[in-house]
């Protein structure tokens, strides 16, 4: 029998992936200036028409990677393994280890980005908890 935390979690992280990937997709300029100020977008998008085109089919992909990852962890939410819920949290957990990791030595050094890079590594630290709680409340449901 699996954990309806588990149930939860997954959703709530698809909710996310898909509305970030939907947006990346469709909004990108919008989401630009949204989380970086106008000035910051601007230099985001490019200086020529050739490097707008390839940073916009980029951030599409990236979009459409993040809606797939979605649709995954929608699907992934719906297994009852146990065993299988336990190894899928450690996964996610390191994931977003990484990139919080990847954050810190690649974003700080992108001047641009640079004041972001904080409130990003927080974020990722915090997905990353929400495995880890789900995996202290899964392992004391199991010794209790």
């Amino acid at each position: 029998m699996g954990s309806a935390g588990f149930f939860l979690i997954c959703i709530l992280h698809s909710i996310i992936a898909l509305t970030c990937g939907a947006l990346m997709m469709f909004y990108t300029k919008e989401i630009y200036v949204f989380g970086h100020g106008i000035e910051v977008a601007t230099k985001l998008q490019g200086s020529t028409p050739h490097d707008q085109l390839l940073i916009q089919i980029s951030e599409s992909f990236s979009g459409l990677l993040l809606f797939a990852i979605g649709c995954l962890l929608f699907m992934v939410a719906f297994v009852k393994d146990q065993k299988f819920q336990s190894f899928f949290a450690k996964g996610c957990v390191l994931l977003h280890i990484s990139v919080a990791v990847w954050r810190v030595y690649i974003g700080i050094n992108l001047d641009d980005l640079a004041h972001d890079c904080l409130r990003q590594v927080v974020g990722d630290i915090v997905l990353a908890l929400s495995w880890v709680f789900l995996l202290v409340y899964s392992w004391r449901e199991k010794y209790d």
